[in-house]
């Protein structure tokens, strides 16, 4: 006998699946329209946006207008060709060469350039003058007297004890200056170098005359030096 089964007891087995089914849609829907009312919110607080257009500028270079090159000038070259005459070897050429007679030249003398020298006349110096040069109011003695009394004697000189005679020559120039100081005599450089430094310090003479004129006037000084002791 085949079992038949019925209807009534097969739908309700299934209320459960059902009921399952439409809540699960439902949550669905629900959860639909809650997401479609957030985004139409959320559009709806944002403000409008400006677009901006950002437009690069670009630097615009000017070419200066390229004149023409003017070409060259074309040069013209004269080209000279020699003609030649082609002639047989036996033919004879002229040619006129022309000699000269070096007898019939006259002797010319060349005078010698004479090559004139300045000549520099030297200031004469006096040994001794119509009016003799004055030291201070007196003659060679006392310019001797101030020397001594301005020399200082060398300290290595008196340890060493070198003295004796030095022997000098000096002029007397026009305007009364004291130049040309030589050492003639020394018993050591030490002595004299002292007597030339006291010399060079020395004040303008009264200068000397000849014919009423300044004249240079040499002087011969002797100095003798002895340690006392």
């Amino acid at each position: 006998m085949e079992l038949k089964k019925n209807p009534k007891v097969d739908l309700q087995n299934r209320k459960g699946i059902f009921l399952e089914i439409g809540l699960i849609l439902s949550l669905g829907l629900c959860i639909g329209a809650f997401s479609v009312n957030q985004k139409e919110k959320k559009i709806e607080n944002y403000a409008p946006v400006e677009v901006v257009e950002t437009v690069d500028l670009v630097d615009i270079t000017t070419q200066e207008e390229l004149k023409p090159e003017t070409p060259p000038q074309k040069q013209t070259v004269q080209v000279i060709t020699d003609i030649l005459q082609i002639v047989d070897n036996d033919t004879k050429i002229e040619t006129e060469f022309t000699f000269v007679d070096f007898d019939n030249f006259e002797n010319v003398e060349i005078a010698p350039i004479e090559i004139q020298e300045e000549e520099i006349e030297e200031e004469e110096i006096f040994m001794r003058a119509e009016e003799m040069p004055t030291f201070q109011g007196g003659d060679i003695t006392k310019f001797r007297e101030w020397v001594m009394r301005r020399f200082r004697y060398p300290a290595i000189a008196q340890e060493n004890g070198i003295q004796g005679k030095v022997t000098l020559q000096f002029v007397v120039e026009k305007d009364g200056s004291v130049t040309n100081i030589q050492v003639l005599q020394t018993p050591d450089p030490v002595l004299s170098d002292e007597v030339v430094r006291v010399i060079n310090d020395s004040p303008k003479w009264k200068p000397g005359k000849q014919r009423n004129e300044p004249v240079r006037v040499k002087y011969i000084l002797p100095v003798d030096f002895r340690i006392q002791n």
